[in-house]
């Protein structure tokens, strides 16, 4: 869990009780208390997380071929990577499901390329906590929030999420600078904490950076991080993107991530390329300082692409839409 707030349980109507995982072997565990639901005569329907390292989860999906019951797995599904083992035990999992849901039509369409029926996966996507996230973004208007602090108005990138060595956050400094270099003056705002904060401080510090880059460290005030993705002007997550993603694009800010999306989090398909963000090479600096500078030169109008932004979020990756598709697709009704 980290440093993450637990859910309270009384928020949800109906809530009966927490699984416990209780570890196994290597990174398989067994959820107790799951597998007597199965027999549970008030449940028809069942929604389980697709983690084929879930022992209890094999046992349900086994047992449940032999009566009425539906099993739905929420699920990432397919990534792209998937060794020939992988593959294989995978098939099998996914296969005792009544549907897959899914984060996104990358991995439908890797699934239905290796065999899977189409009918059978359907796509939700994600969401983060929109009802609270739009109420605070029709509070938003622009500010003078960055030139206060840097003194000037060039453009600002901003980054927001744990500091660690996954997300490869050098590289956007090592872009900063390149850029600087070649003129094209930019700003850079980090919020969040963690192991690699000392690391990018010792670069900002090197290149000569430090009144360009803006440590603003933890930030949990969901209205204070929304003036800083809203007065930005563009999100950059050199790693596998995440949930960032979709924090930047409700609050109208643009996305630039990497290519190779089998080594990426599925919330990089709400990123429109070219209109809501773009994509680097994996891994080169000199194609995100392109894709950095192209954007910015070709989507010179904020609030359109603002407008570009909002639309995604709002047309799909938001919950409205994902409980939707999924009474949809258990009762056949939307």
């Amino acid at each position: 869990m980290g440093d993450v707030k637990k859910l309270d349980y009384k928020e949800l109507e109906g809530f009966q009780k927490e699984l416990r995982n209780v570890s196994l072997f290597s990174h398989f565990y067994w959820q107790s208390g799951a597998f007597k639901l199965l027999f549970d005569k008030r449940y028809r329907e069942y929604i389980l997380l697709g983690d084929y390292y879930c022992v209890s989860t094999w046992v349900i999906l086994f047992f449940s071929l032999f009566t009425s019951k539906k099993m739905y797995l929420w699920t990432h599904g397919w990534y792209g990577k998937e060794s020939r083992s992988i593959k294989i035990i995978k098939k099998a999992f996914f296969s005792m499901g009544d549907a897959l849901f899914l984060y996104g039509d990358y991995a439908k369409r890797l699934m239905i390329k290796e065999g899977f029926a189409a009918e059978k996966l359907v796509v939700i996507y994600n969401s983060l906590n929109y009802k609270e996230q739009v109420g605070v973004r029709e509070s938003l208007s622009v500010s003078n929030l960055y030139r206060s602090h840097f003194s000037n108005d060039d453009p600002v990138m901003i980054f927001i999420g744990r500091l660690t060595p996954v997300k490869k956050l050098h590289y956007i400094i090592e872009a900063q600078k390149a850029l600087c270099d070649r003129g094209r003056m930019i700003n850079l705002v980090i919020i969040g904490d963690g192991e690699e904060r000392e690391h990018l401080r010792e670069l900002v510090v090197k290149y000569h950076l430090n009144t360009r880059v803006w440590f603003v460290g933890k930030l949990y005030d969901e209205t204070r991080i929304a003036e800083y993705i809203f007065n930005a002007d563009i999100c950059v997550s050199p790693g596998n993107v995440g949930l960032t993603a979709m924090h930047a694009l409700v609050y109208g800010t643009p996305v630039i991530t990497h290519n190779n999306f089998a080594y990426q989090m599925p919330e990089f398909e709400a990123i429109k390329d070219n209109i809501s963000g773009a994509f680097f090479e994996e891994n080169n600096i000199d194609s995100l300082v392109k894709s950095i500078a192209i954007f910015l030169e070709k989507n010179t109008d904020r609030q359109i692409l603002r407008e570009r932004c909002f639309e995604v979020i709002d047309e799909k990756f938001n919950p409205y839409y994902q409980v939707d598709k999924i009474k949809e697709t258990i009762y056949g009704q939307g």
